[in-house]
């Protein structure tokens, strides 16, 4: 059972192109090794908790001195009045109908108004610190960083970089180079790591959509280096992490509140979101991926597969630009770049209710974050 299982999982016709059978990638030339998945995820799970492990140590010996220096406080957040009724309630629902406050203000014999205002201040008491966003920034972005470094250093000296047809020639009989390994067993590694902390971290509108991002990427990383596609798999991820890095940086300067270098910067990561994801990556990576292979080594199953998922990935890089162009020109005309939609504070001022209102804070609350979008203080756009 487990045997047939197995075999119709790593399915010969699926995997590999015509004539090319498992077998034929088990003995490599001398001093050659091909890629396989066996060995890189018995490393890239213990590199996975040793990466939460660095996390914790950086944001606390690295990313909060940074903060201290900034001048970015945790912040004690104002405590809401202990209420039993309101707490129980609170747990069940954290934005009550208006129902529910007529209810309550029968039941403790207070006004309306000051029930929204209770449960207005205990959503802002459970909401994390800008420290804490600052900190997660500052890893992802040092992360980033030094992934796109070292990338650029092996690529920029691969002869496939400038010529993508090689990409192909003799596939999959192509050797595992060590940056290449490193690259991917990292990359797998941060993911499982950000599918782990997903769960401890600031909780936001799209957690789930975030969940099936970090999923998709997982199964790519995987897929492509299960299926020696490591030449073509290490240009998409360089590619995707140079715009991430000033996305990062962006947040780092927004939650500084130096709104000019957090404006500039968001204006950049537009521009090179653009480059790298509009140009480079479908008239570059994907026609190679698309055109070149299917001249070199003609279409099999898991190439129809992985093409479909790139044309997906250009299809939401569109939709994402078209979003982000939108909050980079407000930056450029307005001078500021609006408020994030995902965005975990809310403003007292902004939630008060009128003395004729009939909508609570949470109905007017959500009615103002769907007249703007943004990318600060989240990874909605990220890979």
């Amino acid at each position: 059972m487990t045997a047939s299982i197995s075999a119709w999982i790593w399915s010969e016709r699926f995997w590999l192109p015509e004539n090319v059978s498992w077998a034929d990638l088990e003995h490599p030339p001398a001093g050659a090794e091909y890629p396989r998945l066996q060995h890189m995820l018995s490393h890239a799970f213990p590199l996975a908790a040793g990466v939460l492990l660095l996390r914790l140590l950086f944001e606390r010996l690295v990313a909060k001195p940074c903060a201290h220096i900034l001048q970015i406080q945790t912040g004690v957040p104002r405590r809401a009045q202990p209420n039993a009724v309101l707490e129980r309630l609170y747990q069940a629902n954290t934005c009550p109908d208006t129902r529910q406050l007529e209810g309550l203000s029968k039941q403790l014999d207070w006004e309306e108004r000051k029930i929204q205002r209770w449960f207005r201040i205990r959503r802002n008491q459970d909401r994390p610190s800008t420290q804490k966003k600052f900190c997660e920034s500052m890893w992802r972005f040092t992360f980033y960083l030094v992934i796109f470094i070292y990338a650029i250093c092996h690529l920029w000296v691969s002869p496939w970089t400038w010529d993508t047809r090689q990409c192909w020639y003799n596939y999959p009989f192509q050797p595992l180079s060590p940056g290449q390994y490193n690259h991917y067993v990292a990359e797998l590694a941060f993911y499982w790591s950000l599918m782990v902390s997903q769960f401890t971290d600031i909780k936001r509108k799209d957690f789930m959509i975030m969940l099936v991002h970090h999923l998709a990427t997982i199964f790519l990383i995987t897929f492509s280096y299960a299926n020696n596609m490591l030449r073509a798999g290490t240009l998409v991820m360089c590619v995707h992490d140079a715009s991430d890095i000033f996305l990062e940086a962006a947040k780092l300067a927004n939650y500084a509140k130096y709104q000019k270098l957090c404006d500039s910067l968001f204006v950049v990561f537009s521009i090179i979101f653009f480059l790298t994801r509009l140009v480079i990556f479908p008239f570059w990576i994907v026609n190679s991926v698309l055109f070149e292979s299917w001249q070199i080594i003609g279409p099999y199953q898991a190439w129809w597969l992985l093409n479909g998922l790139l044309l997906v990935l250009q299809t939401l890089h569109i939709i994402w630009f078209y979003l982000i162009a939108r909050i980079a020109v407000k930056a450029i005309f307005k001078g500021k770049v609006s408020k994030d939609d995902r965005s975990d504070v809310e403003s007292s001022t902004d939630e008060d209710i009128s003395s004729n209102g009939n909508k609570n804070s949470c109905q007017k609350s959500k009615v103002r974050d769907s007249s703007h979008t943004s990318v600060l203080n989240g990874e909605t756009y990220d890979h």
